[in-house]
């Protein structure tokens, strides 16, 4: 199976994540975290998982074309977050040039860059992720802007609940990195910096059994 898969010229960086995969599927293994009930009712972005512990997931994303916001500047997750979803709340509701109305998707991303002083603010980018349908000629718009996501297309994930801010969301990625340690994945994930990803997968009048994830992505 190796040799057939190298043959198939598959890139090296690729091989590995690969062969946990099949080794993963032949002993019967049940993968990963258990699919958002969101994502039976609204659509969600393809993936693979390539490996799964308790403490995190490794999932190999397929490219997907998502909406995103110019980067927002702010001190607060929750003002950045809800700055950048009526952006593109506004643009799903219709306010693009096609005048289209295009159905909520799951989760919503937030892409985070953290200051690096007391009194600097972070850098947020918010993104929704286009329906199949509109995968191809999404509507345009002067105010949210098309782009492929993952740029990288491997993501380490750590799932949590409850109402994301700017305390828990911090904690959970630094869980995230200390889990990797030791692993094939920590090396990997080293080359972001300090950038993470966050997706919430409810909308802000759910409020129980939240599904949130902080994610890695290299």
């Amino acid at each position: 199976m190796a040799r057939t898969i190298l043959s198939m010229g598959l890139p090296a960086r690729g091989f590995f994540p690969l062969l946990l995969l099949l080794a993963a599927l032949s002993k019967g293994q049940s993968l990963g975290y258990e699919k958002s009930p969101n994502c039976v009712s609204r659509e969600c972005p393809s993936y693979d998982v390539l490996h799964s512990q308790e403490a995190f997931e490794i999932r190999r994303y397929k490219d997907a074309v998502w909406m995103a916001t110019p980067p927002i500047n702010s001190s607060s997750y929750n003002e950045a977050a809800n700055t950048g979803f009526e952006m593109l709340f506004a643009y799903i509701q219709g306010k693009n040039h096609q005048g289209t109305k295009i159905e909520m998707t799951a989760p919503v991303l937030n892409d985070i860059s953290p200051s690096t002083g007391p009194f600097c603010n972070s850098s947020f980018i918010v993104y929704f992720y286009m329906p199949r349908k509109y995968q191809k000629e999404p509507p345009l718009s002067d105010q949210v802007h098309q782009e492929s996501w993952p740029q990288q297309r491997y993501a380490a994930i750590r799932r949590f609940g409850g109402f994301m801010n700017d305390s828990n969301i911090p904690m959970e990625a630094s869980a995230l990195k200390k889990s990797l340690k030791g692993t094939t994945w920590e090396s990997q994930v080293a080359s972001r910096g300090s950038t993470y990803t966050v997706a919430g997968y409810n909308s802000p009048f759910e409020y129980e059994n939240r599904i949130n994830e902080v994610m890695l992505l290299f």
